[in-house]
């Protein structure tokens, strides 16, 4: 496994964690008042899922696209 797959693997599971944080934060019942009367997500759970997204998407790609090929020399 090449550098770049590991660390897509990396990027990726750390990813997964803060997505899921962001998700059970989405839930809680703070956070749930706090939508329903502003309509929006508060800018912590907004950043838990958007950088958890992001992470996932780029440790994914890095995982499919990074490190293949032959070494230079």
């Amino acid at each position: 496994m090449g550098a770049g797959r590991l660390v897509g693997v990396m990027l990726a599971v750390a990813g997964a964690v803060v997505l899921w944080m962001g998700l059970k934060a989405k839930d809680s019942l703070a956070e749930r008042a706090s939508e329903a009367l502003t309509g929006r997500y508060s800018e912590r759970t907004t950043l838990y899922l958007a950088g958890g997204g992001a992470a996932v998407a780029g440790g994914v790609l890095l995982m499919l696209l990074g490190g293949g090929g032959r070494r230079r020399r």
